[in-house]
């Protein structure tokens, strides 16, 4: 899809060795002589897709179908992909049902898996998540930054505005609403960071910097890896919606096969795992809240299964409805009540503390921006694993398994930016929205913990629950019954957002990358991520989600890894092909003023006389016996003279009036 091939309209405009050399960016690529491609045989060329081949928005789904099958997608019946549709579904069913009936061992297992990682993986978890934020910083400022995501004509879909809305939407879930009283107030009071020294103010400075680590920069750099690598390859290549054409510059033909069956699988693996943990953390929020508002008495495990059912069933019936346009415009309601709800408490708060607290928070959180990256519980042992476990690599895996969700919606809208703008406004949007939401709603609950009421933590540590802090602060702010139905509604509505656009992108995956995948595919997902949510509720409620999450983040990680990798050679080859076609219209405009006007910038042009004479000059040894020396022109006879005699003699070159061609012998 690149427009930075040369096309050279003229044989004898073609610079030397332009041949010799394969041009692989559109449809009409030269093709590479055989013999170079034996004597770099693990190189993968990755030529980009005829305009014909191209999935087109425009395209039915008979089209679209049959573009997929021509890119070499296995297509079965039902329009899905057998070798990911029944693993994935298989796999997943069998946890759902495992942790329904055998909710004891599943919890066991989900637990020993979860202990062996925090203890031997953890660091390895660690140096992922920063050399994702140091990657994304390199491409943002390298000559990479540059490369365009689509055609090199092509200009953003969405304005600057929309685009950062949108980013903002998928930034806004579940868990900014969950933890956003909760987390801050948990680590300045009844669970800071083993290591931690200070009086009330400086735990609670760190809090909110520890907050601010957990969902800032660290996860959406996972995002803008994943999101940067989907959008170049949809985007700029033409390939179909799916993580696996974006490791074709590494195993080139072979992501067709079963190794890209596996990256799909594994994709599927993480995102359903990361919905049905936000799902579970979603009911036990809704839960608590009709606790708090007295619609129920207690949120028990049978209240959230109904909950599950009950709003996967609602999620279910806008997938067959195919109201698209309606879960818009309920996304954009939504983001509304969230802005509302924000702004409220901000208004209606401590507001002065509110706006010192996000000042000292961001300074705290540059301040220990390097310690908190690479804190590895080295010096707190078993005590620092265990919170770890709890809060930083639970995140960790969480996020990793949501990035295939989040990395295919923006790299969805982000078409016609450039790298740089992409990476910096994945980075910095959602991580500032996400500053602010954590400054105003934690920093609420820890002033009035503080130096309000200080009535949000129990005496006993053990009966604190974070979910139901939220509906505490709002309780004590005018309209506080109002605030919190509008929390439980909020939270409603991003379960049943979660629950449909979540159900969509595994589809997509199971079906090759159609972006219109069959509807009785995306029941049974969302069918299916309703049923793991209960399951993992009953083998061991957050605990389970966070195992799980943990657990199926540890091999997309690798995947990730090796992403970076792919997107590197990606944007390398691409940027060698814009420099030269730099240099290829560079010679095409030298060769085009040279035949044009060689005589007004290098005088006369070398007549008959002087090639006679070039070519006759032989040396001494040269010649054969009894051949004379040429004889030597005549002075007047010369057609050369002293570039400095010319400029004296105001010499301007004349032409023969008919060709526009310089005539030496009338100068």
């Amino acid at each position: 899809m690149s427009t930075s091939e040369y096309e050279s309209t003229d044989p004898g405009e073609s610079p030397p060795g332009d041949g010799e050399s394969a041009i692989d960016t559109g449809a009409t690529t030269t093709a590479a002589p055989e013999t170079e491609a034996h004597t770099e045989p693990e190189v993968h060329r990755v030529e980009e897709l005829p305009a014909h081949l191209q999935i087109e928005e425009d395209d039915t789904d008979e089209q679209i179908t049959e573009k997929l099958r021509r890119q070499g997608v296995k297509l079965g019946k039902g329009n899905i992909t057998p070798r990911v549709f029944w693993p994935a579904m298989t796999i997943v069913a069998a946890i759902a049902l495992a942790g329904m009936f055998l909710p004891e061992a599943t919890d066991e297992v989900l637990q020993g898996i979860q202990g062996w990682i925090v203890e031997h993986l953890g660091w390895y978890y660690v140096l992922a998540i920063a050399f994702f934020i140091g990657f994304s910083l390199f491409i943002c400022f390298s000559k990479y930054g540059k490369i365009r995501l689509g055609r090199d004509d092509d200009r953003p879909e969405f304005s600057v505005l929309t685009w950062f809305c949108m980013l903002f939407a998928a930034g806004m879930g579940i868990g900014l609403v969950f933890y956003g009283v909760g987390e801050p107030l948990t680590y300045a009071t009844i669970d800071p960071k083993p290591g931690w020294e200070g009086d009330e103010a400086d735990l609670a400075k760190l809090a909110m910097a520890q907050t601010f680590v957990h969902w800032g920069l660290h996860p959406w750099a996972i995002y803008a890896v994943i999101g940067l690598a989907v959008a170049y390859t949809i985007h700029r290549r033409g390939r179909p919606v799916s993580i696996r054409w974006v490791f074709e510059p590494l195993l080139g033909d072979k992501v067709k096969g079963w190794a890209g069956d596996v990256i799909d699988v594994l994709a599927i693996f993480g995102t359903i795992f990361g919905v049905a943990t936000s799902l579970g953390l979603g009911v036990q929020q809704i839960g608590s809240g009709l606790t708090s508002i007295g619609i129920v008495d207690q949120s028990d495990n049978l209240l959230l299964v109904i909950l599950i059912v009950v709003i996967t069933f609602i999620a279910t019936i806008s997938v067959v409805s195919g109201v698209g346009r309606g879960m818009k415009w309920l996304s954009n309601i939504n983001l509304s009540m969230a802005g509302i709800l924000l702004i409220s408490v901000l208004m209606l708060g401590p507001t002065l503390f509110l706006f010192q607290n996000l000042i000292e928070s961001l300074g705290a959180y540059l301040a220990n921006f390097m310690n908190m990256t690479f804190d590895v519980a080295a010096y707190t042992g078993e005590e620092g694993r265990t919170w770890a476990s709890a809060w930083t690599l639970f995140y960790w895996g969480w996020w990793i398994s949501w990035a295939p969700f989040v990395g295919i919606f923006i790299a969805r809208i982000s078409r016609g930016r450039t790298v740089r703008e992409f990476i910096t406004g994945v980075l910095l949007v959602p991580s500032i929205v996400g500053f602010i939401w954590f400054a105003v709603l934690g920093g609420t609950g820890i002033h009035r913990q503080l130096y309000g009421d200080g009535d949000l933590v129990p005496e006993d540590p053990a009966e604190f629950a974070a979910d139901m802090s939220l509906f505490d602060v709002l309780g004590g702010l005018p309209l506080g019954t109002i605030f919190s139905f509008l929390a439980i509604i909020l939270v409603a509505i991003f379960f049943i957002t979660s629950s449909d656009s979540g159900s969509l992108v595994i589809d997509m995956l199971a079906s090759g990358g159609h972006p219109n995948p069959p509807t009785w595919s995306r029941i049974l997902f969302s069918a299916l991520e309703g049923a793991l949510a209960i399951g993992l509720l009953l083998a061991g409620g957050l605990q389970a989600l966070q195992a799980a999450s943990l657990a199926t983040a540890l091999p997309f990680s690798v995947i990730l890894l090796l992403m970076c990798w792919a997107t590197l050679r990606n944007l390398r080859a691409d940027q060698e092909r814009r420099e030269e076609q730099v240099l290829q219209d560079r010679y095409k405009r030298l060769s085009r003023m040279l035949k044009k006007d060689f005589g007004v910038h290098f005088g006369p042009q070398v007549d008959e006389r002087i090639d006679y004479r070039l070519t006759r000059s032989k040396g001494a040894f040269d010649r054969k016996p009894g051949q004379t020396k040429p004889e030597k022109p005549k002075r007047d006879e010369h057609p050369v003279r002293s570039v400095w005699r010319r400029a004296q003699d105001g010499w301007k070159p004349k032409t023969d009036g008919q060709s526009g061609q310089t005539d030496p012998g009338k100068d």
